[in-house]
């Protein structure tokens, strides 16, 4: 299954006010069930974390990590992954470790 991607930043802030949320030191995971049948998927980095080239080592890092569970969530999600400070400086097996805990405290993997 290939997801979506989330752009238009009313469906970011949608996510912020009425998503349910997860946090740890490395990334922040937002998601609310939506009735369009598909997963969509967005990430953020801001300036806090760095350059351009930090922040896009961030965002490669957690669409790396999302490529692993991708298959195994359940369907009609959207779900956006903010990047924290440390994000650009762990690896992607971290991030994984990470995400895969989020998701399971949210009770979206199969």
């Amino acid at each position: 299954m290939k997801s979506k991607t989330l752009k238009e930043n009313k469906n970011f802030r949608r996510l912020y006010y009425r998503g349910k949320s997860y946090a740890t030191p490395c990334l922040v995971t937002y998601i609310m069930p939506n009735r369009l049948g598909d997963t969509r998927v967005g990430i953020t980095s801001g300036k806090k974390i760095g350059n351009a080239v930090k922040r896009n080592r961030a965002r490669r890092v957690i669409r790396a990590a999302f490529s692993e569970y991708e298959d195994r969530l359940d369907k009609n999600y959207d779900i956006v992954f903010v990047a924290r400070s440390k994000t650009p400086f762990v690896k992607m097996q971290k991030v994984s470790q990470e995400m895969g805990k989020h998701f399971k405290e949210l009770g979206v993997l199969n």
